[in-house]
């Protein structure tokens, strides 16, 4: 305990390694809210889900803070069920077998840009005579445009702008041919300017069969969404940079764990045996040492598996007979020609216990700053292989993301949020893992204290 507490003090003297620390705080703390908040089957399902999960979303838009930053307001995006705050669901009965059920829902457009689409989604119950619904928008002049008039089925979706008969409406009276203008613009401008304001939902449903009923979901694509913005294919980002956050942990530090300590247990072992069991680990070592790591990665998650699990073990495997094997096993060497090595032997102690309770423990001091140095190095490997599309398939990573943005032409597109979001969280684990690292190296290696 007391040489914890030593060890946080001397920590504690270097800013770079209490940034570091910082750091590392933030992205666990990360990493334990994106798995408590979204569990893995879920966050699964939402990654891998269609048009039916990801429907409320606009494609390819920012975040929604970046009209902080922006003259120009963009949109933003937003669902809302009849019957919820705002959204009004009137039922009245005219008779035994029929009712007129009408929703009203108003909300603010001040915003320059125009959105991206307007969607309802209707759900209905009846036995053989379908509701009809007629709909309006109410603009902030206090004009009333006819959206239009539809029987409806138990599902069904109206997109406003693929709607032939809304389209040639809007020419007839001289709006623009493209929905979204033609609804949000003040009338006869040129080019067209948007009107902003208060507007007006209007469905008008009407039902012919006792206890038939209507729902309506009313779907704003706007031009922002969210914190993180959205994809081509409709997904929050923030799903993946909130699981990459887990993910990019577990893969770096199982990785660098599980190499340091196997490494230097080998290098342990090798060092005390001597003899054929020391050749035979050099001669392995050397061997993988000309192997081409990022070949035989590509080559596995080409032919074999991309599975994160599989990539993790041949990770392993082939990063624990490296350089570091004789870098252990030159100290080791030094080491158990020490005197109290001669002890334990004389009192009678294992082979083993002299590995595992002699040799090994005086190298932890240079065991920690390398493990966490090493951690980024796996965090940049897995992304860089995800961004070469040997990424796992199932799971949202960051790597995943910048693959799935570079694929899309992210960059040439404009969609810079795409790619700088999950480049800038694995800047800052690179950074925060470095700092730590470098910081500890000065501290437990003594020849370094005095830089």
């Amino acid at each position: 305990m007391k040489n914890l507490k030593k060890n946080f003090a001397e920590i504690s003297r270097y800013p770079s390694a209490v940034f570091g620390l910082f750091i590392i705080f933030l992205l666990v703390a990360l990493a334990i809210f994106a798995v408590i908040k979204i569990p893995y089957s879920e966050a699964v399902r939402l990654w891998r889900g269609g048009e039916d999960v990801w429907y409320m979303n606009p494609k390819n838009v920012p975040p929604a803070w970046f009209n902080t930053f922006r003259k120009t307001k963009l949109p933003e995006s937003f669902a809302i069920k009849g019957g919820e705050e705002g959204f009004t669901k009137t039922v009245t009965p005219s008779s035994p077998d029929t009712a007129a059920i009408d929703f009203e829902y108003a909300f603010d457009f001040n915003y320059d840009v125009y959105p991206q689409e307007l969607m309802l989604y209707f759900t209905s119950t009846y036995q053989s005579k379908n509701p009809f619904v007629s709909i309006y928008l109410i603009t902030p002049d206090g004009e009333e445009i006819r959206i239009g008039d539809l029987g409806i089925s138990a599902r069904q979706t109206f997109r406003f702008s693929q709607d032939e008969k809304l389209i040639k409406r809007l020419v007839r009276e001289k709006r623009n041919d493209d929905p979204m203008l033609g609804l949000f613009s003040v009338p006869e401008t040129d080019p067209p300017v948007p009107q902003k304001g208060s507007y007006k939902l209007v469905v008008n449903g009407q039902t012919f069969e006792a206890d038939s009923d209507i729902n309506v979901e009313f779907v704003f694509h706007g031009q922002s969404y969210g914190l993180a913005g959205t994809d081509h294919a409709r997904r929050d980002l923030m799903v993946a940079l909130l699981w990459g956050a887990p993910i990019a942990l577990a893969f770096g530090l199982l990785a660098a764990l599980a190499t340091s300590i196997l490494s230097m247990a080998i290098a342990a072992i090798g060092a005390w045996f001597g003899g054929w069991l020391d050749e035979l680990i050099q001669r392995i070592t050397e061997v993988n040492l000309v192997l081409p790591f990022l070949a035989v990665l590509i080559m596995v998650g080409t032919f074999y598996s991309t599975s994160i699990w599989t990539i993790l073990g041949v990770t392993i495997l082939l990063s624990i007979f490296t350089g570091a094997v004789k870098s252990y096993r030159a100290v080791f060497l030094q080491v158990k020609e020490s005197t109290y090595i001669e002890a334990a032997k004389a009192y009678g102690a294992s082979n083993f216990r002299i590995i595992f309770f002699y040799l090994i423990p005086r190298m932890i001091p240079l065991l920690i700053p390398t493990l966490v140095s090493a951690v980024p190095a796996y965090v940049f490997l897995e992304a860089s292989l995800a961004l070469l599309g040997l990424g796992d398939p199932v799971l949202p990573t960051w790597g995943k993301v910048i693959n799935d943005a570079q694929s899309n032409g992210a960059l040439y597109k404009g969609y810079y949020y795409w790619i700088l979001e999950p480049a800038v969280l694995l800047m800052v684990t690179g950074l925060g893992f470095a700092m730590l690292g470098f910081a500890l190296d000065r501290i437990f290696n003594p020849r370094l204290r005095g830089i």
